[in-house]
């Protein structure tokens, strides 16, 4: 999927930046809940900071995608009740 993933993990750059940047975790904080070590966080950081535009171009894509699949209601398995 071109997304960068931290080494032996699920967990993508793009969730340790949100966690920093988004909720204003800190590396201990990030590194609890994502069960990482610190020099993973902060690994994780640094490649966020030098490839920051892509990354971030990266997760507005997938924000989009994800608010225009809502509004379709792609993955529902339930019929609107209102309007269909």
């Amino acid at each position: 999927n071109g997304r960068p993933f931290i080494s032996g993990t699920t967990v993508t750059v793009a969730d340790v930046a949100g966690a920093k940047t988004f909720m204003m975790m800190e590396a201990e904080e990030i590194a609890d809940y994502y069960r990482l070590t610190l020099p993973q966080v902060y690994s994780a950081l640094a490649y966020y900071y030098e490839h920051k535009a892509e990354i971030d171009l990266n997760i507005e894509q997938r924000r989009r995608l994800a608010e225009e699949m809502k509004e379709k209601r792609i993955g529902s398995r339930h019929r609107s009740i209102v309007g269909g």
